[in-house]
């Protein structure tokens, strides 16, 4: 599938219309259901193809982010064959007790993977976390950028910022 078509199926599948809360507290007039395009394989895979082109050449492993990343990244993985770990918002107290679920990070280049980022709250909360376990993180990736200060944000935390498309760039599909 190509840019455009796979544009067009996100906005079709996936975009919605009224009032809506964002994580980052921020209300919008547009919302974008990304289980909606994640939970449908055609558009997924479509997904993983465009993004495998996005990671760096020097990552060594992806690291999906509890939710919406984690398909996301498992697809890049398929699709790429590099070694994905998942990363919760919090380690949890029993098991393993890891952050970080999946192979060691610690001194390998990580690129994050987010669904949607509005403002990148929980992707700079979760960088530092992979950093502070030893993980070289300077990319992320992401299928929207809402354009809400998440760029901005990104370029502030030292990452390369790598969405697949903006809002901007749907609306107009």
């Amino acid at each position: 599938m190509d840019r455009s078509t796979l544009a067009r199926r996100i906005v079709d599948v996936a975009q919605l219309t009224g009032t809506f809360t964002l994580r980052s507290g921020l209300t919008a007039d547009t919302y974008f259901d990304k289980y909606q395009f994640e939970a449908e394989p055609s558009l997924l895979a479509a997904i993983a193809d465009l993004m495998a082109d996005r990671i760096p050449p020097d990552t060594e492993i992806l690291a999906g982010l509890e939710l919406g990343g984690v398909p996301i990244a498992t697809a890049l993985s398929l699709r790429t064959g590099l070694p994905v770990v998942f990363v919760r918002k919090e380690a949890k107290a029993y098991g393993t007790a890891k952050l970080a679920e999946g192979p060691s990070i610690e001194g390998k280049r990580v690129t994050v993977v987010e669904d949607v980022i509005t403002t990148g709250g929980q992707v700079v909360l979760s960088t530092q976390d992979l950093r502070e376990l030893g993980a070289k993180v300077d990319a992320v990736l992401c299928v929207i950028d809402r354009e809400q200060g998440g760029a901005e944000n990104m370029t502030e935390l030292g990452v390369d910022f790598l969405p697949l498309f903006t809002r901007s760039e749907l609306e107009a599909a």
